[in-house]
């Protein structure tokens, strides 16, 4: 097991190396589609040969009688497709849900930004039939997600809920949170990084348990939750990097939108709370004034 410091260590570094290698495909020459096709294959494979033992809690190896993972009902997948340099590759997220979660008072589920109260074990998948232990956090820590590197992970939680804070007296506790496994190919984790115990191309394997969210998190505490600002990725191939003024600071860390000296929270022109829908142009009547330099 790798000591709690030691993971926050490696998280740091890895979302640098994370960071740098998406923004410069020329940091390597690396495969990434090839290495794609590999995992879905790999992921199938072990899909096949294992199942849940509910017993344990863990995933075994399919012995006669027991259902395997590829043919159980509670595991769900995600398409999910990422640009890569300048090429768009599809990979496929897995994630078993043995409890959706069901917080009081409710909470839906958790977008891509919304911060969360997790804990997990780590393993990672050397081939199709062996997994290895890696990393542990046992003790529930809350995450902003902007800065995680495994994007995978920001999409497997998407599929839990939080659950009730039941604390009266001593530790804080929760019931009925969201529990479960993500599969994540290597393409939505530390791709060809190494990762100390971790080796490159790894397919991870996350025990998860979601107990609390932040909703509508607001990063740059400009009026409007963070989610709501990568919605437009229509002039992004990465969501996260949607940059409307070109000042190279993403929108939902940008307290100013559209760089005209306005903050963003103060372009809520109709007062209802949501700048998204003041339209004060009429020369550009579908741009909203918060990403519209001309409207002060």
């Amino acid at each position: 097991m790798m000591k709690i410091k030691n993971v926050v260590l490696v998280a740091i570094v890895a979302i640098l190396i994370y960071a740098c290698s998406a923004s410069n495909p020329f940091l390597d020459n690396f495969d990434h589609e090839a290495q794609a096709l590999a995992d879905k294959d790999t992921l199938i494979s072990y899909l096949t040969n294992h199942y849940y033992d509910a017993t344990i809690d863990s995933i075994k190896p399919i012995v006669a009688g027991e259902t395997a993972l590829i043919n159980d009902s509670k595991l769900k997948s995600q398409d999910i497709t990422e640009t890569i340099g300048d090429v768009d590759i599809d990979f496929k997220l897995y994630y078993y849900v043995t409890n959706e979660g069901n917080p009081i008072p409710n909470k839906g589920f958790p977008t891509l930004l919304d911060s969360i109260l997790v804990n997990y074990h780590l393993d990672y998948i050397v081939d199709a039939t062996l997994i290895q232990d890696s990393q542990e956090l046992d003790v529930p820590t809350w995450f902003d997600p902007s800065s995680i590197a495994v994007r995978g992970w920001l999409y497997g939680f998407s599929h839990f809920k939080g659950g009730k804070n039941i604390t009266t007296n001593g530790p804080i506790t929760y019931e009925n949170g969201g529990k479960g496994v993500l599969i994540i190919p290597s393409g939505l984790a530390y791709r060809n990084i190494d990762q100390g115990s971790i080796p490159p191309n790894s397919n991870l394997i996350y025990y998860i348990n979601l107990f609390d969210v932040v909703e509508n998190t607001d990063h740059d505490n400009d009026g409007l939750a963070s989610h709501l600002e990568i919605e437009d990725a229509s002039i992004e191939s990465d969501p996260f990097e949607v940059d409307t003024d070109g000042d190279f600071i993403p929108n939902y860390r940008d307290a100013d939108d559209d760089n005209d000296g306005i903050p963003t929270i103060k372009e809520d022109t109709n007062g209802d709370g949501d700048p998204r829908n003041d339209f004060s142009d009429p020369s550009n009547p579908t741009l909203p004034d918060y990403l519209n330099p001309k409207i002060k």
